[in-house]
């Protein structure tokens, strides 16, 4: 292990950094008041920079509670953010990284982990907010999760309600699935039978859009040139009407696709930088996800048991017969403790297959 320190100044302002040569090999470093800089690579192959800071930061209402203060300098490291295309990497575990500890409590986030949108495609990267005993700020660790969360969630693709053969599917699809039971079972069935299909029905119907589009570009290129040499026959002109109709549909079909990934405005601007809205989208999934779960105020963020959860909450909801439905307390209840354990694990064990 070696380390490199920036002293405090009185009991503010200090700075730490440690690492382990096996993982991190520096290559040069410098240090000032406010901040320590390592340049190096990670695991002898990931070549990065990082920087340590001390320094003010700007903070939203929902990041601060009990302060109203505003410098020069926190407006200065935001500018700086923002110019950067830093990633600020969400909390995970609690909201506030720094407490006054006295009476009249003020609470705000001001500790921070801020990356290269390359780390974003690299690494799978989380950060937890560590209990805070003796100092006032609370310990963060940040941590490369390969931890198994099971198959991706369902999603609803919006650019679907733009292909002419959607509505007519859904509609004949939801008549022909008769379901016996309650209101909640049927309901439950129904969409479960209908994410099938549409599974189905997007691979075979719906396609690659991005695919089509770029073949329909180039046919209507190749009819371009053909109508730089000779005049065009009638059925080309037709085809070619038809082929612009197809381009415009399938355009505003990807840009509402990269819309609902990216929750930006990229159709409007206009920008097409494909790596910095894979890196959003990657952002964006992330602070989706589901990490962890407090039950009974015991905060638990092991995937299995997390998911085992997840299953007994909604077996609860959704079981065939309400009045025989698995007795919980609460929305979620120890699975261990509960006596439909083996059925969960049995649904569980399906569910991952």
């Amino acid at each position: 292990m070696e380390f490199m320190t920036v002293d405090a100044e009185g009991s503010a302002g200090g700075l730490l950094c440690i690492w382990d040569l096996g993982v991190f090999q520096v290559s040069s470093c410098c240090c000032n008041r406010r901040f320590i800089l390592l340049s190096g690579s990670l695991f002898f192959s990931f070549d990065c920079v990082l920087i340590n800071v001390y320094a003010p930061n700007e903070v939203g209402q929902r990041e601060r509670k009990g302060c109203s203060r505003r410098e020069k300098g926190m407006k200065d490291l935001n500018d700086f953010v923002d110019r950067s295309e830093l990633n600020d990497l969400p909390l995970l575990g609690r909201r506030f990284t720094w407490c006054n500890a006295r009476e009249w409590e003020k609470w705000s986030r001001i500790d921070r982990v801020m990356v290269d949108p390359k780390w974003v495609e690299t690494f799978t990267l989380k950060l937890w907010g560590l209990p805070r005993v003796l100092s006032d700020h609370s310990p963060l660790l940040l941590m490369e999760d390969e931890r198994d969360w099971g198959p991706r969630s369902f999603r609803f693709v919006n650019a679907w309600t733009l292909h002419p053969k959607f509505l007519p599917f859904v509609e004949r699809r939801w008549r022909e699935h008769q379901v016996e039971g309650w209101a909640g079972f049927r309901l439950f069935q129904k969409l479960k039978e209908l994410k099938i299909a549409l599974k189905q029905w997007n691979s075979e119907v719906f396609g690659n859009v991005n695919t089509k589009l770029k073949k329909v570009e180039d046919e209507l290129h190749m009819i371009d040139l053909l109508a730089d040499e000779r005049e065009l026959e009638e059925a080309e002109k037709t085809r070619k009407r038809e082929a612009k109709v197809e381009v415009g549909c399938l355009t505003r079909m990807v840009e509402w696709l990269w819309l609902q990934k990216s929750r930006l405005n990229w159709n409007f601007n206009g920008d097409k930088n494909t790596r910095y809205f894979h890196v959003l989208v990657k952002c964006r999934q992330r602070r989706n996800e589901i990490n962890s779960l407090t039950i009974r105020d015991v905060v638990v963020d092991d995937p299995c048991r997390v998911k085992l959860e997840a299953l007994a909450h909604f077996l609860k909801q959704f079981s065939e017969d309400w009045q025989h439905r698995p007795v919980l307390e609460g929305p979620f209840k120890s699975v261990r403790d509960s006596p439909c354990f083996d059925l969960l694990e049995a649904e569980f064990s399906k569910a991952e297959v």
